[in-house]
């Protein structure tokens, strides 16, 4: 058997957007449902859900049912935990808070084995068990790193965090941005958008992906044209949240129907 080839990175490579949907259900169920949607990728979150290891892996077999690929977010750059994530065969990792270039140095050298980094040796998941007899030898120029860069100190050194090899893209987290930057709950701001847009500007430059998640579908569009390259345009609790309260609203509003009403025919 062949290691298989990551074309999620292989597409932010070729600059082909990627268009992407944020999971925090922590549900196999769920999971699924939003899988078959046809998203290129499904972000699985780590940082700011219930989900641990064992719901990382069911997940990830759920969607291997699907096109979509897998994206994991891990809830802090930890060496041990990066190699308990990649052992479980997370083809693409996201890393919150990245705010120096050290930190992105030490996050690339968690993902490789040697000679190249320090990931520990075994015969874990992402190499089937040994059925991808190869694994080992390729797995490093296959894994997706990528990094969140969602600090004022963050973007005084983006730059320098854009230009380390190994890192495949970065990405903007708006909402701690604009906590940062003294505009909570408030990632319209001008200055925070200001920031944004400079940010993918500056990622682009280096030659890597800039990402960002938005369920605003004009601000999606136009950070899109801007060359944002793996974009997350909605979460499975923002759309079910809406959902739900659009129904309520429609139904919990009207008054009861009588028993003589008609429509009960």
């Amino acid at each position: 058997m062949q290691t298989p080839t990551n074309t999620f990175k292989q597409a932010l490579q070729n600059r082909q957007a990627q268009i992407g949907l944020w999971l925090s259900l922590a549900n196999t169920m769920s999971t699924e449902i939003c899988a078959g949607a046809g998203f290129d990728w499904l972000l699985l979150d780590g940082e700011h859900t219930p989900n641990d290891l064992q719901s990382m892996l069911v997940q990830l077999q759920t969607i291997a049912a699907y096109r979509s690929q897998p994206v994991c977010r891990v809830p802090v750059g930890d060496t041990a935990l990066i190699k308990q994530y990649l052992d479980l065969g997370v083809p693409n990792l996201l890393v919150p808070m990245v705010d120096t270039p050290e930190q992105a140095r030490a996050l690339v050298q968690a993902c490789r084995y040697p000679p190249d980094g320090i990931r520990g040796m075994a015969g874990a998941r992402a190499s089937r068990w040994g059925r991808y007899p190869r694994y080992t030898h390729e797995a490093n120029a296959q894994i997706c790193l990528l990094v969140q860069a969602e600090t004022r100190l963050a973007l005084s050194n983006l730059d320098a965090i854009a230009g380390i090899d190994g890192v495949d893209g970065v990405f903007i987290g708006p909402a701690d941005l604009s906590a940062s930057l003294g505009h909570v709950g408030n990632p319209g701001h001008p200055e925070v958008q200001a920031a944004i847009e400079d940010a993918i500007s500056r990622i682009l430059k280096a030659g890597k992906a800039p990402g960002i998640l938005t369920p605003d579908t004009t601000l999606a569009r136009r950070y899109l044209e801007l060359g944002a390259l793996f974009v997350a345009v909605g979460l499975d609790t923002g759309i079910l949240m809406r959902g739900t309260n659009a129904l309520a609203a429609e139904f919990m509003a009207a008054p009861a129907p009588t028993a003589g009403d008609k429509t009960y025919g």
